[in-house]
C-alpha cells in the first residue's frame, strides 16, 4: 500500500513537532498554536538551505508588522499563515 510507504515520514515529522514544542516551548497555549506551527514549518522546510532560510527570514521581516503586546494578547490580532515564504 502506497500510505504505509510514507507514514514513516510523517512519524518522523510529527516526532520532531513534539520534541521540538516540548523540548524549546514548554508546552503550548492554543492561542500561539500557529505561531509556533509556522516557525516549525519555515524550519523544517529550510532545514538543508541555512543561507537562503536567513535571506528569506529577511524579506519576510521586511514586509511584516509585528503586532504591539497589547495587540498580541487581547485577542484581535491573527498570526499570519505559512505561505511557502518565497520559495
Amino acid at each position: 500500500m502506497i500510505a504505509e510507504e510514507h507514514l514513516p515520514i510523517i512519524h518522523l515529522v510529527f516526532s520532531n513537532l513534539k520534541t521540538w514544542l516540548n523540548g524549546i516551548h514548554h508546552g503550548v497555549s492554543h492561542q500561539h498554536l500557529q505561531a509556533y506551527l509556522n516557525e516549525f514549518t519555515f524550519r523544517f522546510d529550510w532545514r538543508f538551505y541555512p543561507f537562503n532560510a536567513f535571506q528569506s527570514l529577511l524579506g519576510i521581516s521586511g514586509d511584516v508588522t509585528a503586532p504591539t503586546y497589547a495587540e498580541l494578547y487581547a485577542g484581535d490580532w491573527q498570526h499570519p499563515t505559512y505561505s511557502g515564504c518565497g520559495r
